[in-house]
Order: C-alpha cells, then sequence, then structure tokens
C-alpha cells in the first residue's frame, strides 16, 4: 500500500475565526496577534465591572442562585488568567507541552438563556406520548374483522341531525427509488400516471387528485409541452388537483438531519412558486415509518395548516381510536403556548392501501378497489372480488360501502370523513382511471341522491377535507377546533403488526447514512462560500469573471441530498442496484461541490482580486480527500514537499471561532508549519499506519501496549484502557475526584430461528446480545503526542481509535472515537458498541430528533428487546443527579439503553433474508464502513428528580459545539503547485463573532429566472438553539455569548452591506410582516426563522 510511505502531520493550535473562515497556513494559519497581546493582560477596569454586576444580579436573582455562581466562576477563572497563566501540566517529555493559550476562554451566559430550559409555564398537552407508552398494555388482542382493533357499532340515525361528509380523495404513491432506482420508475410507471392524470381529471371536472413528490412532478415537467404546462396549472388552479406537501420527497423521518429536512423542502417549494406558482396547504405523509415531531415544526414554519401520516404502532392507533383522539393539535414538547400547534390527522388502519382506508373490514374495502376488477393483474387475498357498478346493485352496494364510512367515521370526532383511494404507482393506466372514477362516481350519485341516507359523498383533495372539517368547527385554517386534543411527543418506534418493529433501518448501510452527512456538511459550507464569494465579487464588478456556473452544481447537489432523504433511501431500504445508483449521485455532487468550495476559496483569499481568473482545467486548491468510487472510503490527499514552500487553505464552516487540529498528510518528516504572517505553528508528527503494524520507522513515538491497563492524559482529560483489549475503562475530567467508569464493549446479535426474521426493516434479535469474541487477541497500538495522543485496538471485525486532544477548548473537552467496521464475513449478525457506567440513569435515556431536538425515552420493560431502539441521527445521552454522557454521532445510527447506566449503539447488520415488507433481499452489500463519535463527560450542577421526569430535555452548549465540531470538519485546501503564487489574505466574513446558541444552518442563494444561475437574492437561515445551564465545565474554550436571541444583521457580513431584509416563512413561501429598515432580529429559543436577503 502506498500509504507505508506517508507521514502524518497535525498542525494545531489553528485559530479559524468565526463563521466559514478561510484560513491560509504558509505552511500557513493566521493569528491575529492584536487580540492575543490583550489576552494576557485582560484589563482590570473590566474585572471589576463584572463584579459589580454580579452584585447587582444577586439582588434581582437569588433563586437563580446556580446561574450566578456560574458566572462567578467565569469571572474568576478570568482573573486568574489576568494574574497569568497556571502553567499546564509537565509531561514526561518537556517539549511536549502545548504553549499556553494566551486568550481567556470566558463564556458568560445570561441568566435568563438559562430560563427556558428550566421549563414552561405553559399548559400541559391531554396527549404525552411518553406517558401514553406507560400506560398502554401492548397486549395485542384479536379485534375481529379489524384484526389490530376492536368492533364498532352504530345507530343510523346518528347522522339525522348533521350529516356525514365523506371525501374520497385519489391518490398514487410514488417512491423516488426502491424496486426499481428512480429514473426506471419514472419511465415505467410515473410519467404514465402524470400524463393520463392530464387527460382523465379534464374529462370531469368532479375529479380530484393529490401529488407529493415534486422529484418527479419536476422531470415530468422539464419532458412535457407548454399546453400540457397550461392545463396542469388550470387543474391546480380549480382545485381539481392539489400539490401536497410540496416537498421534494416524502423524507425519511428516523434518520434524516433538519438541515436536509429543510433543504429539500424549499427545493420542492421554491419549484413549485417558480413554475405553478402554487404553495402547499397540506402535508401527506403515508409511507415513512414512525413520525419525528421536528416534521409538524417545518411544516407549521412553512404556513402549512393539516398533515395527515399513517405508519403509527398498532396499539397507539386502537387507543387512538377508541378514545376519539386520532385528529388532534400536535405541539412541540419545548412550546411554552400554542404557536407550534397544527393539525393531524392519523389514519386509523393497517396501511394506505385501499383495502385498509374505506373502514375496518378489508375484505369489504377490497371489493371497492376497482383496478382488481376481475380480469386485471392483481386481486383480492379475501378471495371476493370487485363488481362493477351498475344500476341493478348500486343500491346494495352503496349500502355496504355506506356502512365501512359510518364506521370509519365513528372513529373521529367530526362529521366529515376522509378516505383515501390509491395505493404504490396507482394510476398508471387510463383504465384505471376509468374503472375507479366512474364506478365511485355512480355510487356517490346514488347515496347523494337519498335524503333518508344523511350523507354527502363526493371526491376530493387533502385540502377539501380540512376546509370542511373547519367549516363545521367554525374556525379559520390553522386554529384548534374546540374540543380537539393537544399532543406533544413523536411516534417512534414502529411496529406494524406482532412485535415486528420497524427499528433495524436506523442502522442498515450505515455507510449511506454517514456519506449522506458528509454531503451535507459539504452542501453548506459550498452554499456560505458561493454565496460570500458571489456577493464580494459582484460588489467588486467582477462577477463576468466569476463562475457562475457553479451555481447548477449547488442545485444539483441539493437535488441529490434532497432525493436521498427519501424513505427508502437513507434508510437502507431500497434493492442493491437503486442503493448504487444512490450512491453514485451522493459521490458525483459530493466531488462537485468541492469544486464550487474550491473556487469560491480561491476568490475570497486573493489578496488582489484583479488577477482573479477561473480555469476550469486547473484549480487553483487541490481537494483535501478523494473518494475512487461510490462505495469506497476516502482517501486523504499528501501533500508534496520540497525546497519550496507549499500553502495551505484552511476552511471552518462554523459561525464561531475554532481551535481545531487539522490533519495533514505528508511525504517527508522534515517539516516546518508557519501561521500567515511567519509564526511557527505547533504541529505533531505521527507515523500514518496502513496497517496494525506497518509504518515508516524512525518517524513516530509509540509506546507498545504492555498487557497492563494504562492511562493517557491530557490538560482536560485522563481516560484509562484496559491492556489486553485496548478499550476505554474510565474518564475523569480535569479537577474532579471520582473516575467515572464508561467501559467500552462489542456485542453481537444474532436473528431468530422462526420464519420471521430481521432485515432491512426490522430488527428480530434471537434474545439478549452475546459478547464479541473474536478469533484473534487485538492488536493494540498507543501513540502519545503532544497535541493528541490515541489507543488503537484492531480487531478482526472492528478497528477503534479512541483519541485525547491536549488542547484547549471545545476539542479537548470530549474523546473522539471512530470505529471502522467490516462485518462482510457474518451471516445474520449485527454488531453493537455498548458503553457501561455508573451513572444511575434507571430506564431513562434520551436520543436526538433529526439534530433538531432531544426527546426522552424510557426502557419498557414491558415491550421486546427490539422496540427499545431509536434512531439516533446526532446524539443519545443518560444522565444522574451528578453526570451526563453523551454519545455524539457523525452519523445516524440506532440506540438504546437497555439497562440502567448504559447507551448502545448497532453500528452495522448484515442479514441474508427479506423481512416480508417488500424489499424482496436482504442486506448482504456490506461496505468497510467508518463510524464517528464524540464521547463527552459533563458535571451536573443543580439537578432535581422533578425537573428530570419532564418529557423535555436540551443539551449543553458545550454538547451543541462537540456536535457541530464533529459534524462540521475544517477542510483543509492544499494550494496547487505553480511556479508564481499570487498574494493570499486570510478571509473572515463575519465582523463580529455570533452568540453562541445561534447557528446559521444556510445561506442559500436563490436561483434567478433562468434555473441555472443564480439571483441576487438569498434565503438567510437561522436557528437559535435551546441549552441547558446546569451542566457545568471548566475552561470551555469558546469564545462567544448569549444575547437573549437578539441579533443585528445589519453590519454583521464584513465588506459586505445588507441591501433588503425581510422575514418569511420556512421555506420564502410566505413573506412576514413587512420588510422594515431595522436590520435588528430577535428569535426565541428553538426557533428556525427564515430571511430573504440582499447582500451588496
Amino acid at each position: 500500500m502506498k500509504l507505508k510511505k506517508q507521514v502524518t502531520v497535525c498542525g494545531a493550535a489553528i485559530f479559524c475565526v468565526a463563521v466559514f473562515s478561510l484560513y491560509l497556513m504558509l505552511d500557513r494559519v493566521q493569528h491575529d496577534p492584536a487580540r492575543h497581546q490583550s489576552g494576557g493582560n485582560f484589563p482590570r477596569s473590566q474585572i471589576s465591572v463584572l463584579q459589580n454586576r454580579i452584585e447587582q444580579l444577586e439582588q434581582l436573582l437569588e433563586e437563580n442562585h446556580e446561574i450566578i455562581s456560574h458566572i462567578k466562576d467565569s469571572v474568576l477563572e478570568l482573573t486568574a488568567h489576568a494574574d497569568g497563566q497556571p502553567a499546564p501540566p509537565r509531561r514526561d517529555n518537556g517539549s511536549w507541552t502545548l504553549p499556553p493559550e494566551s486568550r481567556p476562554s470566558f463564556l458568560a451566559v445570561s441568566p435568563q438563556d438559562c430560563q427556558f430550559a428550566l421549563g414552561a409555564k405553559g399548559e400541559s398537552p391531554d396527549l404525552q406520548m411518553l406517558a401514553v407508552y406507560s400506560l398502554l398494555p401492548f397486549d395485542n388482542q384479536d379485534g375481529g374483522v379489524w384484526k389490530q382493533g376492536f368492533d364498532i357499532t352504530y345507530e343510523p340515525s346518528e347522522w339525522d341531525a348533521e350529516p356525514l361528509q365523506v371525501f374520497v380523495v385519489p391518490h398514487s404513491h410514488n417512491d423516488p427509488g426502491w424496486i426499481k432506482t428512480f429514473d426506471k420508475y419514472y419511465y415505467d410507471q410515473t410519467q404514465h400516471i402524470l400524463n393520463s392524470m392530464v387527460l382523465k381529471m379534464q374529462e370531469d371536472p368532479r375529479r380530484r387528485f393529490i401529488w407529493s413528490e415534486i422529484s418527479f412532478f419536476s422531470k415530468w415537467w422539464d419532458n412535457i409541452s407548454a399546453q400540457k404546462r397550461a392545463a396542469v396549472r388550470r387543474l391546480v388552479g380549480n382545485g381539481q388537483l392539489e400539490m401536497v406537501t410540496g416537498g421534494w420527497v416524502m423524507p425519511d423521518e428516523a434518520n434524516s438531519h433538519y438541515f436536509a429536512m429543510i433543504d429539500q423542502l424549499i427545493e420542492g417549494h421554491q419549484w413549485l412558486e417558480k413554475n405553478i406558482g402554487v404553495t402547499p396547504r397540506s402535508g401527506w405523509a403515508v409511507d415513512p415509518f414512525g413520525y419525528s415531531s421536528t416534521m409538524p415544526y417545518l411544516l407549521k414554519r412553512s404556513n402549512l395548516t393539516g398533515m395527515v401520516i399513517q405508519r403509527v404502532h398498532y396499539a397507539i392507533k386502537k387507543h387512538f381510536a377508541a378514545s376519539q383522539n386520532l385528529e388532534f393539535m400536535w405541539r412541540q414538547t419545548w412550546d411554552p403556548d400554542s404557536s407550534t400547534d397544527i393539525f393531524c390527522h392519523m389514519m386509523p388502519f393497517y396501511s394506505y392501501d385501499v383495502p385498509h382506508t374505506c373502514g375496518p373490514d378489508p375484505k369489504i374495502c377490497c371489493q371497492f378497489d376497482f383496478k382488481r376488477l376481475p380480469g386485471g393483474r392483481i386481486n383480492c387475498p379475501w378471495k371476493v372480488p370487485p363488481r362493477a357498478i351498475t344500476e341493478a346493485n348500486v343500491a346494495e352496494r352503496a349500502q355496504l360501502l355506506l356502512d365501512q364510512y359510518r364506521k370509519k367515521s365513528k372513529l373521529y370526532r367530526s362529521k366529515v370523513l376522509l378516505v383515501p383511494l390509491g395505493d404504490d404507482f396507482r394510476y398508471d393506466k387510463p383504465q384505471e382511471w376509468d374503472a375507479q372514477f366512474l364506478n365511485y362516481q355512480r355510487i356517490f350519485d346514488f347515496l347523494n341522491a337519498q335524503p333518508q341516507l344523511h350523507v354527502q359523498a363526493q371526491f376530493g383533495t387533502l385540502s377539501d377535507y380540512f376546509d370542511a372539517l373547519y367549516k363545521k368547527a367554525g374556525i379559520v385554517p390553522g386554529m384548534r377546533p374546540p374540543g380537539f386534543p393537544v399532543l406533544s411527543g413523536d411516534f417512534f418506534s414502529y411496529a406494524d403488526r406482532e412485535d415486528h418493529y420497524w427499528t433495524g433501518y436506523y442502522t442498515s448501510r450505515p455507510f449511506y447514512k454517514s456519506l449522506d452527512r458528509v454531503l451535507e456538511a459539504h452542501l453548506r459550507g459550498a452554499e456560505l462560500l458561493f454565496s460570500l464569494a458571489l456577493a464580494h465579487a459582484r460588489r467588486a464588478g467582477a462577477n463576468s469573471r466569476y463562475p457562475l456556473s457553479d451555481y447548477s452544481l449547488l442545485s444539483s447537489a441539493r437535488r441529490n441530498l434532497g432525493l436521498f432523504q427519501h424513505h427508502d433511501a437513507i434508510t437502507g431500504t431500497a434493492k442493491e442496484a437503486v442503493v448504487v445508483d444512490y450512491g453514485v449521485r451522493l459521490l458525483h455532487s459530493l466531488t462537485n461541490l468541492k469544486r464550487v468550495i474550491i473556487n469560491a476559496a480561491h476568490y475570497l483569499v486573493l489578496g488582489d482580486k484583479d488577477t482573479y481568473r477561473y480555469d476550469p482545467a486547473t484549480l487553483f486548491l487541490s481537494a483535501d480527500d478523494t473518494r475512487l468510487n461510490q462505495d469506497s472510503l476516502p482517501e486523504r490527499t499528501v501533500v508534496k514537499l520540497d525546497a519550496s514552500p507549499r500553502f495551505l487553505v484552511v476552511f471552518n464552516p462554523l459561525e464561531q471561532e475554532r481551535l481545531s487540529l487539522v490533519p495533514l498528510l505528508v511525504n517527508s518528516p522534515h517539516v516546518r508549519v508557519l501561521s500567515e504572517n511567519g509564526q511557527p505553528l505547533p504541529a505533531q508528527l505521527s507515523a500514518h499506519w496502513s496497517s496494525a503494524t506497518d509504518a515508516v520507522p524512525d518517524t513516530y513515538q509509540v509506546f507498545p501496549a504492555a498487557p497492563d491497563d494504562f492511562c493517557l492524559e491530557s490538560q482536560h482529560l485522563r481516560s484509562c484502557f484496559s491492556g489486553s483489549s485496548g478499550l476505554l475503562q474510565s474518564l475523569r475530567c480535569a479537577g474532579e475526584e471520582r473516575e467515572q467508569r464508561v467501559s467500552t464493549e462489542f456485542f453481537i446479535y444474532g436473528t431468530r430461528t422462526s420464519k420471521d426474521k430481521s432485515g432491512a426493516y426490522l430488527f428480530l434479535p434471537d434474545g439478549e446480545a452475546k459478547p464479541y469474541t473474536p478469533k484473534d487477541p487485538p492488536i493494540v497500538r498507543v501513540t502519545e503526542g503532544p497535541l493528541f495522543s490515541e489507543v488503537s485496538s484492531y480487531y478482526q471485525h472492528v478497528q477503534t481509535v479512541v483519541r485525547l486532544y491536549n488542547v484547549p477548548g471545545v476539542e479537548g473537552l470530549s474523546l473522539d472515537v471512530s470505529c471502522l467496521v467490516d462485518i462482510r464475513d457474518h451471516v445474520n449478525k449485527e454488531l453493537a458498541m455498548r458503553f457501561s457506567t455508573n451513572i444511575e440513569s434507571d430506564d431513562t435515556f434520551f436520543t436526538d430528533l433529526n439534530g433538531f431536538q432531544i426527546q426522552p425515552r424510557r426502557y419498557q420493560q414491558k415491550l421486546p428487546l427490539q422496540a427499545n431502539f431509536y434512531p439516533m441521527p446526532a446524539m443519545a445521552y443518560i444522565q444522574d443527579t451528578q453526570s451526563r454522557l453523551t454519545l455524539h454521532t457523525a452519523q445516524a445510527l440506532g440506540v438504546s439503553s437497555l439497562g440502567s447506566g448504559q447507551l448502545e449503539v448497532i453500528l452495522d447488520r448484515r442479514l441474508m433474508q427479506d423481512d416480508n415488507r417488500g424489499l424482496g433481499q436482504g442486506l448482504k452489500d456490506n461496505k468497510r464502513t467508518c463510524n464517528r463519535f464524540r464521547l463527552l463527560l459533563e458535571r451536573r450542577s443543580s439537578a432535581s428528580k422533578v425537573q428530570d421526569g419532564r418529557p423535555v430535555s436540551f443539551p449543553s452548549l458545550l454538547s451543541h459545539l462537540t456536535s457541530m465540531h464533529l459534524n462540521a470538519e475544517a477542510l483543509v485546501l492544499p494550494v496547487a503547485q505553480q511556479p508564481a503564487l499570487p498574494a493570499l489574505r486570510s478571509f473572515a466574513p463575519l465582523s463580529t463573532t455570533l452568540p453562541c446558541d445561534f447557528h446559521i444552518l444556510n445561506l442559500r442563494t436563490l436561483q434567478a429566472e433562468d434555473d441555472s444561475l443564480p439571483s441576487a437574492e438569498a434565503a438567510l437561515i437561522l436557528h437559535r438553539k435551546g441549552f441547558d445551564c446546569s451542566l457545568e465545565a471548566k475552561n470551555l474554550g469558546f469564545n462567544c455569548t448569549t444575547s437573549q436571541g437578539q441579533l443585528a444583521l445589519g453590519s454583521l457580513f464584513q465588506g459586505l452591506e445588507l441591501n433588503s431584509l425581510q422575514p418569511t416563512s420556512l421555506t420564502l413561501m410566505y413573506p412576514l410582516g413587512t420588510a422594515s429598515n431595522s436590520t435588528n432580529i430577535q428569535l426565541n429559543p428553538m426557533e428556525i426563522a427564515t430571511f430573504r436577503i440582499r447582500l451588496g
């Protein structure tokens, strides 16, 4: 392997100041000397001012005692810094100490900003999902014709006073990739569905249809005539065709990250607004495998007023049906009032197909799916076929169907009934349109002509249904109908029958779950840099020389990332060939985004912008790494050194300053690293290993591990390892007396021997996990150094590296853990990593939803083991009144806490069979996969059992920043070798550091009239994070404060003016208020807000 000849250099203490800053190393990285000097002698006057402020605060806020002591600590720390830096701990090898950090790490959180996490005084919801889980017996009794429910009875006179209003909603569920690829589905089915739709809907104005996947719709639109487009606009305009949700796809809600969820929603909404001039009003998510409470928040922020969900645990459906709670206002757990409420309709039965949507008896409903008329390709499994409706049988058939409608209606509070009519890829032939629409119309005509039946039936769209319901309730859309319950929480994990829990897909195909997040980080970085470079180029009048064609690369990357959020893509539940198709798209976009980043960075770091020339053949910078194929791991670029210096540009995509170790491969051990102004930077030279034992001699410091246990120590952490296994055993933070046991072990789950086995969707283990027992003991390698030390353990199926950073700040406060997993020789096995601690967490643990919010979980003894796994897109933690241990992750995986003090994550699964959910394959295409984590141990200062019992929880600020560091790594871009290098200068886009709790989610340049070109406007999307102040940490090392959610945008972007600022709904479809002259904004905790801005 080539790598034997290479050496790693890690340049550290690289200040990448402020957002997405671009830094140079001459071998170069910038320090700001002025700010450094002021750090050492912090003005005494400021300290006394702070102490006076604290005395005033104590008088005002005695009850906030713990918060004030927190600020006092910070001030004492600051005073200590001012009086001279305490020497960092000396190491055995004196030359290894890091130069002291010359600026105080001072974090002042204003007490008002700590109130949010302590809980609101708002009314509690009628239905709290955590409580519902505790209440239900989950006994799965046979309910008769509705197997998972109960018998429904009614009196025919119940509708005398108020007739039943029935809306039959025709739909076709189109998966953008599952059994076939996106393109194959389009050519074989989707284009025919949409072509027939235009034709058939025009035949009768009473016909209705809904559509949701814009990825398919836009492809079709590009291929149809102007005449057909006009017909579509007419159908939408007159209410016959409704676009529901309007995202690029119907996303998975378990593994998807909120950046990508929002991005695919914007992509769809912007397409709809530009091409059809329509704004979606209702959400439709019938196929995702469980539901996150993040989605209702995003839909509400996009101005939708109602939504439909379907795949919810059958026991919850039955419980809600029995209490008429299937329709509710869905509210965020952290919402102090009702501002996040959105009306939600839950479908009551097993599936969204025709047999399970007209009423409780599938044998009867199937007879009203007229695609299954005798002679067709599909029939009714219940052995009674549909009959075409005629004058002779209409009375009897209509009565039979009405009975089902009435029974279904008894499960809801209103006299308005929603009856979906469709299934996967339905309505692809004109004959099916005729069979369904003509037969149903005959039934409706008959029912509506019989006043004694007290029913009004018709075709409708989703919004027709919601509007009729709101009208009956006497309210405007978006308000809470009188008497309807409020619910908070989420709908994971999902079981569709028996103990068949859909918890396997939280981990299935982890290689692509990881690639998804790499692409997401690159897309965000590319959006930010492209928007800034373009604004600066326009301001300098250089936009004619800037590669505007990069915009179409950005646009295509948005669409490929959006496509992958589909509920059969990121979930790992598509056929092998389809997975390859997704992988090729992701890699293609990743390569293109690196190009966009390089072009923008090139422009922004040029000292003299007039010299800028874009040459597509020779890029100014090279990429930090390359991937040979869609399923290979990245290989880092090696920087070749010679007598003349090599330059590097380092890009920090975060909006906070960051002190990070930046890894770099070079081909010689004789290397120095200098900052932009020629100052030497601390660097550590280490061997680069191509295997457990192969490296270049003489260039590294290695202590072979003895069989005795051993410890590594940095200025922040002491971590101890087992000498025999090389795995972590305990952790202690600096200044703490107590060592916290954090022992790591690997376990293996098998699958059942019975007919139902684990597959891509389902996790059906054969009992508890058994310890992983490789045939050979591991090779353990310990590397120590001034900037980082690490322990690598090489097992047969997993290589772990635990790294300790000896740097101040965020990076040094947590352990970096990575696992390179390869289980390609396993048969029906799943590999899990378990952390066991002394934390008294009992049965409670916490997982994130979409990287946006935290949902408390409870281990339910009454449920099978597999039911207790949950998605972990970004983090999971356990805690007691003393400590919190958080596992941060860079890719979505399944997680649980199966015992007090435990946290367990499934790393990969290899399954040889299908699990009977339609895929028709097992999971046999495993890849070598690298899973990356951060382990953060925090001390809790003011926790109480009462507070911990609440159905809401928040990470600390340190935890939020740790997650950002893990998910948005600094990019190292070597300047390509060239004869005459132009003068380069670091670029810092922000004039001030953002408040710690603000995150720039995106700065997305909007498209011009011509699709492929950028406009002068951009969408600035900000998120203010909710955080918990009760977790203490010394020397936090982030140089930001909080500001009660206030931010001055006017002067934020250095060297650019904010020419206009318009607050809008999340996806820019609705302006909110009038564009004012003020550029000061305020966000509430947890709020995501979008602004249409123009920089110049």
